[in-house]
């Protein structure tokens, strides 16, 4: 019976484990925030540009939300959304830029990291 009770004991822990591993994401409190920066760079008239190539709103978003979903499971915050699915090539490892009209191109990370810290500041 010990042995029976073993087994089935570690088989609920392994459960737990796995489905924590399936569900892994972003804090609750923070899914907004994610959102609100995919939004964000969607709505912006401004594009990401990517190995040499710009994308606008709905295309730069795309691509966006496919490296967030393949890297979910490593994402545990906000600034690792940002770092993960928004900054850099995977294959070249070179920065996205984000150019805005009027403005001078700047690195992804610094941009969307300033929306997010404008962001907190505005919720009450």
């Amino acid at each position: 019976m010990k042995i029976r009770e073993f087994f089935r004991t570690t088989l609920a822990i392994l459960a737990c484990l796995t489905a924590t591993q399936l569900f892994a994401d972003v804090p609750l409190g923070q899914k907004q925030e994610v959102e609100h920066l995919i939004n964000y760079l969607e709505t912006s008239n401004c594009s990401m540009v990517r190995n040499g190539n710009a994308h606008k709103g709905a295309e730069a978003t795309k691509h966006v939300r496919r490296k967030y979903k393949h890297f979910r499971d490593d994402i545990g915050s906000t600034e690792e959304f940002i770092e993960l699915s928004a900054t850099k090539s995977t294959m070249s490892g070179k920065p996205y830029e984000v150019h805005c009209p009027g403005e001078r191109p700047r690195e992804s990370a610094d941009w969307l990291l300033e929306e997010l810290e404008a962001y907190r500041g505005a919720q009450p």
